[in-house]
């Protein structure tokens, strides 16, 4: 495949010559007889995204969404490779079931995936023994949607993910503290797995951080050298003072000042998605969290790019670049020579309405719903295939 008179992020005209799954040429006037051209003009070529957070619901919850509708979800979005969270039913606490979740995302063919598995075994709070036998692939671990309560609990889970090469993905939120004070609760944990980090030197990554608070204190521990990255989601940059249940919740506009602030700064690592379907009956129930897959570049570069003037190279950064890193995909997140063909083509100045109908996810709480965006995700593209055109 030939991708002609494209724009990379930083505005250089390109074309771009795809072989055998991997780019194999970038320049100017390239030619390729037998090779299928494809018209760029007008369009900008990202690396395609990597999303470090999200939910997929298998096992289990296949009602809300499941590695079809998810994949398909995440291919219209512009993604190509995601991380999954292990609240699952049963809870992925076993290599057998991540390795049958990556298999079925890998038959799907849309969108690669990383199955993570919980800090404790079933989310019972405290047991840890098989974080010892995990296999060499599995190197996420995570009690998303709880967090782990015990201090004592965590601090033995470092020391085993220090020993074993594991990395932690935290969900901050003291549950004690959380019914009265949820800013509380998400600081006073982001703080606690922060020392602990320091203390016992294992990779940590802070999910979904959402607190001017929780972020400066991310910021001090990164100047000190304590190994954490962390993530942020398009919802806890686009919304401010809204009534709609996320877990952390939609926090005060100066929280979303900090976190713009930060990733200017580079303290925030990567964006997220957080995607998390549910049924109408469930999100009118209370249930927490929204789906975001499809509509997370265009929020991220609406309210990023136009109007608080990021370059798009460094949104690229955010949504390809480092959560490939931070996953150790080596081969993705860059449009170079040699690099995986995994790119998305956008279309940066014409606004679109977002339409939760016409998503592609099974659930449809979606709070973008009505809202103007621009950067539309106009073709995917996984080891040189179209996994989506519009």
């Amino acid at each position: 495949m030939l991708l002609k008179n494209a724009r990379l992020a930083d505005g250089r005209p390109v074309d771009v010559l795809v072989r055998d799954g991997r780019i194999a040429a970038l320049g100017l006037e390239l030619t390729a007889a037998g090779e299928e051209v494809v018209d760029c003009a007008g369009r900008t070529l990202l690396p395609a995204f990597v999303d470090l957070h999200c939910h997929w619901r298998t096992p289990g919850f296949e009602y809300k969404e499941d590695i079809a509708t998810g994949s398909a979800a995440a291919a219209a979005g512009g993604y190509t490779f995601v991380n999954l969270m292990p609240n699952t039913k049963p809870v992925c606490s076993s290599a057998d079931i991540a390795h049958r979740v990556m298999a079925e995302a890998e038959r799907v063919g849309l969108c690669g995936a990383n199955q993570t598995v919980s800090i404790t075994e079933n989310f019972d709070g405290h047991t840890l023994d098989h974080l010892k036998t995990l296999p060499e692939d599995l190197k996420f671990i995570t009690e998303d949607g709880k967090g782990v309560q015990s201090g004592a609990v965590m601090a033995r889970a470092f020391a085993i993910a220090a020993q074993r090469g594991l990395v932690i993905m935290s969900h901050a939120e003291d549950m004690d503290i959380s019914p009265w004070d949820y800013r509380l609760a998400e600081n006073i944990e982001t703080v606690r797995n922060l020392h602990l980090c320091e203390y016992y030197g294992a990779r940590l990554h802070m999910c979904h951080v959402s607190t001017k608070e929780a972020v400066e204190a991310i910021g001090a521990a990164r100047w000190k050298g304590v190994p954490v990255t962390c993530e942020v989601t398009p919802h806890h940059l686009w919304f401010a003072d809204f009534d709609y249940r996320v877990n952390p919740p939609i926090r005060k506009p100066d929280d979303v000042a900090a976190l713009i602030e930060a990733i200017r700064l580079g303290v925030v690592d990567a964006i997220a998605t957080d995607h998390a379907p549910h049924t109408d009956q469930e999100k009118a129930a209370g249930a927490a969290g929204m789906v975001g897959l499809e509509t997370a570049f265009g929020v991220c570069y609406t309210k990023l790019c136009k109007e608080n003037g990021l370059p798009l190279a460094r949104l690229a950064e955010l949504m390809s670049t480092a959560p490939a890193g931070i996953l150790g995909l080596s081969d993705h997140g860059r449009v170079a020579v040699g690099f995986a063909a995994d790119l998305a083509l956008v279309e940066l100045d014409t606004p679109y309405t977002v339409d939760k109908n016409a998503l592609h996810s099974k659930s449809h709480n979606c709070p973008y719903h009505g809202a103007q965006l621009f950067g539309r995700v106009d073709m995917t593209l996984k080891g040189g295939r179209v996994t989506w055109k519009r």
